[in-house]
């Protein structure tokens, strides 16, 4: 039997500032996201009734049911457009991104699964759509289903695009301690000093020098290891070095794809116990 396939790319924050609490408990940001050219991989078969198998690297101890965002992404595509244009599936995630790590995770899981059935079943949605449906499933959920650069407000869900911000096809770095963090502790350690807006121009590396990602500080507070990692990074002069969202994945962007594979190299030998990807921007 046929497999339809997607892929759940992985995401990171070139810059994150977080504006302010608000009234809901949520917090008003302005992030870049963008997107690396590896992640999580699905397949999905025709079937009698809905299942859901994981496997991969970062598999374990994650749950298959109902609960997992993957498979809600099936009752909302149903719940909007009739179970008749969502047939059952057998669905494999294989995880090979590291879980609580901020690139992704789940809501790139769940923007390749509504992808996949977009593709196959409802061809007539656009990703604009696409995106408003699974939004509800998580503020990252609407960034990754078009999984391409762009700027989010809001809570990360209001999408403009940055046509003057040409990153595609930029080596980049992705590093991880392998020691989850969780956002909701993040967010809330937050120290709550608005420290400005993120600057928009026309040359792009300059927008992301002068930007930062807020949530670096009490991020480290709860996982040391980011700080070894930026340190790490730093030594090896990629031209921009950070964490992504709320920990504890921190990336480095090169001129070069040679630059960064002699740093992934240098690092896999220095700590052999850190989490690496090698790839570009999407």
């Amino acid at each position: 039997m046929t497999a339809f396939r997607e892929t759940g790319w992985a995401k990171i924050n070139l810059a994150l500032h977080v504006r302010s609490r608000r009234a809901d408990g949520y917090h008003a940001i302005e992030t870049l996201f963008a997107f690396v050219d590896g992640g999580d991989a699905i397949a999905a078969e025709l079937a009698e009734t809905d299942s859901l198998a994981i496997d991969g690297a970062f598999g374990e101890g994650l749950s298959a049911g109902g609960d997992n965002l993957v498979m809600q992404v099936l009752t909302l595509l149903r719940a909007r457009h009739g179970a008749g244009r969502v047939p059952p599936l057998a669905v494999t995630l294989t995880k090979m991104l590291p879980v609580a790590a901020g690139i992704g995770g789940g809501s790139a899981d769940a923007a390749a699964m509504a992808r996949l059935v977009r593709a196959h079943f409802l061809p007539e949605i656009g990703d604009t759509a696409l995106a408003r449906i699974v939004s509800p499933l998580g503020a990252d959920v609407a960034a990754c289903v078009a999984s391409e650069t762009c700027l989010g407000v809001g809570t990360g869900e209001e999408l403009s695009a940055v046509p003057n911000l040409q990153l595609s096809g930029t080596p980049v770095l992705l590093v991880n301690p392998r020691q989850p963090v969780a956002t909701g502790p993040v967010f809330a350690a937050w120290d709550g000093i608005d420290r400005g807006p993120l600057f928009t121009g026309a040359d792009p590396r300059a927008r992301l020098l002068g930007a930062r990602n807020d949530l670096q500080r009490p991020a480290i507070a709860g996982c040391p290891a980011i700080a070894d990692i930026l340190l790490e990074l730093g030594a090896l002069r990629p031209w921009l070095a950070r964490m992504s969202g709320s920990g504890a994945t921190c990336f480095a962007l090169f001129d070069a794809a040679a630059e960064r594979d002699a740093a992934a190299a240098l690092l896999a030998e220095r700590h052999p116990g850190w989490w690496t990807m090698a790839g570009a921007l999407r």
